[in-house]
């Protein structure tokens, strides 16, 4: 869709003839499959729409504390209700779009991290709380949720939705799902969005490809390693960098510009930019 790859890690998986097969539309493709299944096995037990595999899928904290049941801290994103297909359509092309960005933004094995922090930290948030009252929860919408705002993260001023900016549309989305929930009292649901847009958040931050936050680098500062003394040696000549060398290292960023304005580039895109460009400049003094 955008077309920047900015991770030497992003590859596909595999490939169905000139078409690539990224973690992204592997997941897309086991959601729908088990939707699929759902709605076929519900038709056949004649459940009115229910989803039949829900007692066996959906996180419940009674069956995995205590009766050792793990493979719900996984499969509770797998419970689809075969009476909003059309919302689950909705929330696949979602995924896939905003997915695949995400996957070769940061990367292929950084992605699946990304992936598994949302899916687990939920769940193990969900069953520290369940000391003070059980929870279910089944649902994958929160959880795909917070990769849209992984990549709002990425690209804070990509303009779509009627040229509104990626960040603009989602704090509205998260402002409507917290006072949703505020209102029905729902804090189960609450804390499961909550959860996983910090975590998408911070996991982008985290790899350096987020807005620039003053709070945020002075906290890395406080708790970061300090920097220790080292003896430095004595400095050798190097190759200095052609201006090819400058030219190659921007690419991706000058490509950027062209196709979406320079109101796209992030904090760490604008400083790596000003410095090629001092560069360049001394270069020609």
């Amino acid at each position: 869709m955008f077309g920047v790859t900015t991770s030497d890690d992003y590859r596909p998986v595999t490939w169905m003839g000139r078409y690539p097969v990224d973690v992204t539309t592997m997941l897309v493709g086991v959601h729908v499959a088990v939707a699929i299944l759902t709605a076929i096995i519900a038709g056949i037990l004649g459940t009115f729409g229910a989803n039949p595999l829900r007692p066996y899928l959906q996180f419940d904290s009674a069956a995995v504390l205590g009766g050792g049941q793990v493979w719900r801290l996984f499969t509770y994103a797998f419970v689809h209700d075969p009476r909003a297909l059309l919302w689950f359509a909705i929330e696949m092309y979602m995924l896939f779009v905003f997915g695949r960005e995400v996957e070769r933004f940061i990367g292929r094995r950084a992605y699946v991290a990304l992936y598994l922090t949302l899916l687990l930290l939920p769940a193990v948030i969900l069953s520290l709380l369940s000391f003070w009252t059980p929870t279910t929860f089944g649902s994958s919408t929160a959880l795909h949720f917070a990769v849209f705002v992984a990549f709002a993260t990425i690209y804070p001023n990509m303009e779509f939705f009627l040229r509104i900016a990626a960040k603009w549309v989602a704090l509205i989305l998260v402002s409507i799902g917290t006072l949703s929930a505020l209102a029905m009292r729902d804090w189960q649901s609450l804390v499961v969005l909550w959860t996983s847009i910090g975590a998408a958040f911070l996991f982008i931050e985290l790899r350096g490809a987020g807005p620039e936050l003053v709070w945020w680098n002075d906290l890395k500062a406080r708790f970061g390693p300090k920097p220790k003394f080292h003896v430095v040696q004595k400095a050798r000549p190097g190759r200095v960098a052609e201006p090819e060398d400058v030219y190659t290292s921007i690419d991706p960023i000058l490509d950027k510009i062209s196709k979406f304005g320079i109101g796209s580039l992030t904090a760490n895109e604008r400083r790596q930019l000003d410095r090629e460009r001092e560069r360049l400049l001394k270069k020609s003094e």
